[in-house]
């Protein structure tokens, strides 16, 4: 049984299930097998030290599936920004069909991905953004609850009350992203008007996760409780893994510190050691709250059937059962 929704007609996949951008992470082995597994995954493109090299990776992710996968770019303000426009047309040029873009607004980037056929899923932490990038045109919104890995924004508003009011709002495919690992949170999102969920620090966790098993043990191991808050007085927020680094980070800002005075603390190349190498405490890395819902390491195709089984159960068992006893009640 396949699980039809707004999501899965739009980006022709078979389940209602996506693997966002992961800096260091959404590389080709993971992408490949969350697409064989029927879901749809993204090579996160600033992965990829140049716009060759991100061709590259597409070309690898080809090798190793022929379904569709898509592609990650987070444009973010930077003094040196990489070259976007590079990477956009090496997307264009390789065939890709999905980009999700985050970040920043996406309008400078969808006339040309819509010329060339390519559809947008736009990542975001509020309904007023997911409104406006909707207004712009985009095919597609991922909202993201407080609960995330990465930059939940500003607003501090959880998936339990963000999804139900995006989804007042927003007509075209919204997935929800923030504190899903399991059917259970499918349904959820389900039931709260989403079109599917967006996982990340789930897929972080399974066998093709080209990351060092001493994270993957550390996720397994940790607790929803295992997060920091980091940037909090800087306005951009990021949740991260606790650990000696991050505790730091926080502890500096708190008592008036700024972005230079972490700066050596918080720099990509230390995450990146830490995926790695398995050294937990050589930077900051990134994972949500779904942390406490994850205990174990499948292949991806292991965990995307258990999801969508689990899912399929909920609604035709035990949800199912509760209207069938409650119309038995009243008739009897």
């Amino acid at each position: 049984m396949t699980m039809t929704t707004k999501f899965t007609r739009t980006f022709g996949v078979e389940h209602p299930i996506a693997q966002g951008g992961m800096q260091w992470v959404g590389r080709a082995e993971l992408v490949a097998a969350v697409a064989n597994s029927g879901a749809l995954g993204f090579i996160t493109a600033l992965t990829q030290p140049t716009p060759a090299d991100l061709a590259n990776e597409i070309a690898r992710c080809r090798d190793l599936t022929a379904k569709p996968f898509g592609v990650n770019l987070t444009i973010l303000p930077s003094i040196n920004p990489p070259p976007y426009e590079e990477y956009r047309k090496v997307i264009i040029d390789s065939g890709v069909k999905v980009v999700e873009t985050a970040g920043s607004n996406p309008a400078p980037h969808l006339p040309v991905l819509h010329d060339n056929g390519v559809k947008v899923l736009h990542k975001c932490t509020s309904v007023r953004h997911a409104v406006k990038a909707q207004d712009l045109g985009v095919d597609g919104i991922s909202i993201d609850g407080f609960e995330c890995a990465g930059h939940p924004g500003e607003d501090d508003v959880p998936g339990l009350v963000l999804i139900p009011a995006a989804a007042r709002q927003i007509q075209i495919p919204m997935i929800a992203s923030g504190g899903f690992a399991d059917g259970r949170g499918l349904v959820a999102a389900l039931a709260l008007g989403a079109d599917g969920i967006n996982m990340g620090s789930r897929f972080m966790c399974t066998v093709e996760s080209a990351i060092h098993p001493n994270v993957k043990q550390a996720i397994v191991d940790g607790t929803e409780r295992g997060t920091e808050l980091i940037f909090r007085t800087l306005n951009n927020t990021g949740r991260v893994a606790s650990n000696t680094v991050s505790r730091e980070v926080v502890d500096i800002l708190k008592w008036g510190g700024t972005f230079e005075d972490v700066r050596h603390l918080v720099s990509g190349a230390r995450g990146r050691t830490v995926y790695e190498t398995g050294d937990l405490e050589a930077g900051i890395w990134w994972i949500g709250t779904s942390m406490g819902l994850i205990d174990d390491i499948p292949t991806v195709g292991e965990l995307v059937t258990r999801i969508v089984d689990e899912a399929q159960d909920l609604i035709t068992g035990r949800l199912a059962g509760m209207l069938a006893g409650a119309t038995a009640a009243v008739a009897s």
